[in-house]
């Protein structure tokens, strides 16, 4: 891969992916993706000077078996940023995080600022 022209990795993940974005509902579903999502950040950083670029997109609600009939996006519209960052996005793009070829910012400042409010509470209270 690090032969290659303009050697890229792209990892399908999801919202629920997000720190800020986890469901009780789907618990297992969301720690994978979270922790696909973490993989993306440690390789774009360890691959950084090799010239590999690293993301994670999300296709959204997809009308696939998964997905169901009632989902809101087609095959094609969940797939267009995969192939987008495969072949035709900025290759200085690493690191991030996607949805309609759009980066989705990864959210962890409120929750950071939640925990410290948290520590902080327990330390004076």
């Amino acid at each position: 891969m690090r032969k290659a022209a303009a050697p890229r990795v792209v990892n399908v993940s999801s919202g629920y992916g997000q720190l800020a974005g986890m469901s009780a509902n789907v618990p297992s579903y969301c720690l994978s993706k979270l922790a696909l999502n973490g993989v993306t950040i440690m390789l774009a950083a360890a691959l950084r000077d090799d010239g590999v670029a690293v993301n994670s997109m999300c296709p959204g609600w997809v009308r696939t078996d998964m997905g169901g009939p009632d989902a809101t996006r087609s095959v094609d519209e969940g797939a267009d940023t995969a192939v987008w960052l495969a072949d035709e996005a900025p290759h200085e793009l690493t690191g991030k995080f996607f949805r309609s070829r759009a980066e989705i910012v990864w959210q962890i400042a409120p929750i950071a600022r939640a925990i410290s409010t948290s520590c902080k509470a327990s330390l004076t209270g």
